[in-house]
């Protein structure tokens, strides 16, 4: 029985591991300011007085965008 334990825990650590090193980060958007225009690069939306513009990029400028296929 403890035999199979340590199967299924290794295989179960296996699997785990194999996730993690195919996570990729976040895109950047770009965030337009519903008051006044103001444009920010983020990965996370900042409130509910923005709005997406552009996106999704690869960089923290907003500059290099990703190609969906």
């Amino acid at each position: 029985m403890l035999f199979i334990m340590q199967r299924v825990s290794l295989l179960l650590v296996g699997l785990f591991i194999s996730t993690q090193l195919s996570a990729e980060p976040a895109p950047f958007y770009t965030w337009r300011s519903k008051v006044d225009g103001q444009r920010v690069c983020s990965q996370t939306a900042l409130g509910p007085g923005w709005e997406r513009a552009a996106g999704p990029f690869r960089d923290s400028r907003c500059q290099k965008r990703i190609v969906v296929k």
